[in-house]
């Protein structure tokens, strides 16, 4: 078993729970309010530019050459492709960049951004790269999970956003961070491995279900 199946499996109770989660299953049925999807978008857009520079830190403590370009690529990726598809988002909803980067984050949002950039920067590059595999890793399987749901999906605004996610280029993307952590050397202490992917995957759920309650800080 790869390590990144073996991963994923650990996390499995954390996974299936996050598939069922209200938000996600709303979004992908298309009932889901429009304002916990605005709302989604304005916090999400804030984690998307913290993932780039934690790719760029990554991209600085890299074991190799060809890794490094690997992240810088992911970082590019990031910062073009999918910063450019959350323009496009803001504007159909009547928002804009600047409202934005002025949206004021909420408290797991900063918790989930904080444990992954001070992982890249204070532990090792092999909890780093683990500790951002589930985000994106559980966005494919989420949109894998719920996919019978989009034709009848009659919002074609969550039709859009949910596609993304199983598009060649993100399914991809996805590939390209599992296999940076499959080539971890097999010495490397797995409890620190997994750790790293299950605190992730917890803050994967803790951020749907703050989104969907509009959970902002409680003081």
């Amino acid at each position: 078993m790869r390590l990144s199946e073996k991963l994923k499996k650990d996390a499995e109770d954390i996974w299936k729970k996050i598939y069922v989660h209200p938000f996600v299953k709303e979004l992908y049925e298309g009932t889901l309010p429009e304002n916990k999807f605005r709302f989604y978008i304005l916090q999400d857009y804030n984690y998307l530019i913290s993932l780039i520079k934690n790719f760029s830190i990554l991209a600085t403590r890299a074991k190799n050459g060809m890794v490094m370009r690997e992240l810088i690529d992911i970082a590019y990726i990031e910062a073009t492709g999918e910063f450019e598809g959350y323009k496009k988002f803001l504007k159909k909803m009547g928002l804009t960049i600047e409202k934005a980067e002025n949206q004021e984050q909420i408290q797991t949002g900063i918790s989930y951004i904080s444990f992954l950039l001070s992982t890249s920067s204070l532990k090792s590059f092999e909890e780093g790269i683990t500790a951002v595999l589930p985000c994106y890793w559980s966005y494919a399987e989420i949109a894998k999970f719920h996919r019978k749901k989009l034709p009848s999906n009659k919002n074609g605004l969550y039709k859009k956003w949910a596609n993304y996610y199983l598009e060649n280029d993100y399914l991809n993307l996805v590939d390209k961070i599992k296999k940076l952590v499959d080539e971890i050397e097999s010495d490397f202490p797995y409890d620190k491995l997994k750790h790293a992917f299950m605190t992730s995957s917890r803050y994967e759920y803790m951020f749907w279900d703050s989104i969907y309650n509009m959970r902002s800080w409680n003081i």
